[in-house]
């Protein structure tokens, strides 16, 4: 089976942004990218169609990216169906499934669409959304920067793996971020945390990355890794980080965190099933 990257576009501006960093992707892992756009089964109204027409979507994307980027090898596929459906059925043979934070639909109020809220929370293969609404146009923060949030005591290794190849892509450090919390004797006392206690703890802490992590030092010799052990909520630590960086990979396990990063993010975030 061929690998092969995929994004999901319609005819907003946000997904040709989300389009054009998918198009950077493949050609930085040397992978043919598909274009997939899908309409619903009774289509739009013809004064809706403007510009094109839904069958055409995915073949104009195609022909605009390959213009910017000559190299690329790309193909353009029109589906009908609900997209986040139709979008699962042909994600099997992905390597990545890139989308724009929002659609053409999404309510300028909602910081993330309802399709790409779904696929982030089931998709079976990494699905990466990208925020920015002009086509190009690099998200804010560090354009090679690569930061893995991670659970120093259930790390989930997908996430991981993807993190250190991105990183490895991109030749930048890799920044994991390990966001823990006092144990829960801790809250009991009736007293404030001792500071040799606090410690002790986050040493303990300290140890426990270090050790999820050897694995894929070994593995990645070549990248570098920051390891941050920080006392602040997951979404919290991750949001921080995210600031200065291009992507931003989490595992699915986290749940609630990666949603809650999502609602604010200002550079791609990769969701990893686990």
């Amino acid at each position: 089976m061929q690998r092969v990257i995929i994004t999901g576009v319609d005819r907003s501006a946000r997904s040709r942004a989300a389009a054009d960093w998918a198009a950077r992707e493949a050609l930085s892992r040397e992978l043919p990218l598909r274009v997939v756009h899908v309409s619903p089964p009774d289509g739009p109204e013809p004064a809706e169609q403007w510009p094109y027409h839904p069958e055409a979507v995915a073949d104009h994307v195609v022909a605009a990216l390959t213009h910017r980027h000559p190299a690329l090898r790309a193909e353009g596929l029109h589906l009908c169906g609900a997209p986040a459906a139709a979008r699962h059925t042909v994600t099997g043979d992905a390597e990545l499934l890139v989308l724009g934070l929002r659609g053409e639909g999404s309510h300028p109020s909602v910081s993330m669409g309802s399709t790409a809220m779904a696929l982030a929370r089931s998709c079976e293969r990494p699905v990466v959304l990208v925020p920015g609404s002009l086509s190009g146009e690099r998200p804010p923060g560090h354009a090679n920067a690569v930061t893995l949030g991670i659970d120093a005591r259930n790390p989930a290794s997908r996430a991981v793996g993807v993190a250190f190849e991105a990183a490895r892509l991109r030749g930048t450090r890799l920044h994991a971020v390990d966001a823990w919390t006092l144990p829960t004797q801790a809250a009991q006392r009736p007293f404030p945390v001792l500071e040799e206690d606090r410690a002790t703890w986050e040493d303990d802490e300290v140890q426990r990355l270090s050790d999820a992590l050897r694995p894929w030092r070994g593995k990645y010799p070549e990248v570098d890794v920051l390891e941050d052990v920080v006392l602040l909520a997951p979404d919290v630590a991750l949001a921080h980080a995210a600031e200065s960086s291009g992507l931003v990979v989490v595992g699915r396990r986290s749940g609630r965190t990666a949603l809650a990063l999502l609602q604010h993010a200002m550079c791609p975030v990769a969701v990893v099933p686990v």
